[in-house]
């Protein structure tokens, strides 16, 4: 119905009724609610035709540049009063799959022949695209008693990216070197790298190997190489999209804390001047890049992941990693985000990276869910509780010998609370280029 009652309306009928019901023991109050009924019908008439039109008013919805997940938002509606009249306006969104909010009306009051703005905050929870629909509306009379109902045309297309926050988080990000204020973005990292910087004279607290001996018998003192990690090397992160990627933690899925993680290390390994590639499977390859160092290629990462979603089917592991091994040549740092709770998958998995780490350097990253922590460190009280911390010691049993059978392998393993998971694959690369492993 385009026209229905407002609270003050809702009162006047409160009113009418309430002077109907007593009626019965005072006939005085009959004529009175008569009265009042009449009154009521002619300010509705009244409200109606001298009341705003759907053409008086406009509506604009501004939304940020950038949606993250899990960063709320501010959605600004700009409204546009054309009439002679103040009118008071209430918008409802309609739900969509990615964002979130507490579902209240947003009211604004719009002085006559202006506009006004109001907002609304929201949080995104889903990544990937997703369209807006219309704006629904309802506005009041100068009078107040009724509200015209219309929607105002707002399609719009958004996209949520995933969370990439850690990477401003990340302390030692901010120890930089002047090449990025000029542009070049790139990161230094100290360490005990493998590629040549500089000499200087030997000091007392010295490492002995880092003297330069060729440099000392030249210059008749002693010399000391300065080295930085090696700059241009490849980084491959393979990103499991399938069935183990599915379940949720708290209010996200395995594989939205993956694919943040993923482009974290990705932007970090951007600045430090490594090509970075990625592969995404599941039954089939669904994304691949090779490594590349350009700044474009960390925001095609960005935009080939944005868009992945767990899919629940078993993922080829032999395929994917048969894959890499006929595409990538040179000695890399493949990082792997999975979960290998599954023995079957242990099995497969644990196979596969034996072979790729007699050439590469192989991390393998697993999230481990806070809830199985939880349940292990609480004394069961009832059968229901003692079943589900069996459970949980189940499942860590089976964490521990996945972990200690990569690790005979030769494969580096990061098992981490999910939220912490960014930054935990960000310390695993960094100490891979430290150490001078590639």
């Amino acid at each position: 119905m385009p026209w229905w009652l407002a609270p003050r309306g809702y009162a006047g009928l409160a009113a009418i009724a309430v002077m109907l019901a007593v009626a019965p023991g005072a006939r005085a109050f009959i004529p009175v609610a008569v009265v009042c009924a009449a009154a009521l019908l002619v300010a509705a008439i009244v409200d109606v035709v001298s009341g705003p039109r759907a053409s008086d008013l406009s509506i604009e919805r501004r939304l940020p540049a950038h949606l993250a997940l899990r960063t709320p938002v501010q959605v600004t509606y700009d409204i546009e009063n054309r009439s002679p009249h103040e009118v008071r306006a209430g918008i409802v969104e309609a739900a969509v799959r990615t964002l979130r909010d507490d579902g209240a009306t947003v009211v604004a009051c719009i002085p006559a022949r202006s506009r006004a703005s109001v907002e609304r905050t929201v949080l995104p929870v889903a990544r990937g695209r997703d369209e807006l629909g219309r704006l629904y509306v309802w506005f009041e009379g100068p009078i107040g008693l009724l509200r015209r109902r219309t929607a105002f045309p707002g399609q719009e297309q958004i996209r949520v990216y995933p969370d990439l926050t850690a990477v401003e988080r990340y302390g030692s990000l901010r120890v930089r070197n002047r090449s990025i204020e000029a542009g070049l973005r790139r990161m230094r990292v100290r360490g005990e790298g493998t590629a040549f910087e500089s000499l200087r004279e030997y000091s007392s607290g010295d490492a002995f190997r880092s003297v330069d001996w060729k440099a000392t018998a030249r210059r008749g003192k002693l010399m000391v190489a300065q080295r930085e990690v090696e700059r241009s090397q490849n980084v491959l992160v393979l990103l499991d999209c399938g069935r183990l990627m599915t379940p949720r933690i708290d209010d996200q899925r395995k594989l939205d804390y993956a694919v943040a993680a993923a482009l974290s290390l990705a932007s970090i390994a951007a600045l430090a001047s490594d090509r970075v590639g990625v592969v995404a499977f599941a039954r089939e390859i669904l994304v691949a890049r090779a490594p590349r160092s350009t700044v474009a290629s960390t925001r095609e990462l960005v935009d080939a992941l944005c868009d992945v979603e767990p899919r629940a089917e078993e993922s080829d592991y032999a395929h994917a990693f048969t894959y890499v091994r006929s595409h990538l040549h040179r000695r890399s740092l493949i990082v792997l985000f999975t979960d290998v709770v599954d023995a079957i998958a242990q099995s497969i998995i644990a196979s596969e990276l034996a072979t790729l780490a007699r050439r590469h350097v192989v991390v393998c990253v697993l999230m481990n869910d806070a809830a199985v922590q939880r349940a292990l460190g609480t004394i069961p009280e009832s059968v229901d509780e003692a079943y589900r911390a069996q459970a949980a010691l189940d499942v860590q049993q089976e964490r521990r010998v996945a972990v200690a059978r990569l690790e005979r392998i030769g494969v580096g393993v990061v098992d981490v609370p999910a939220t912490a998971l960014s930054v935990a694959a960000i310390d695993a690369y960094l100490r891979v280029k430290q150490r001078g492993l590639l």
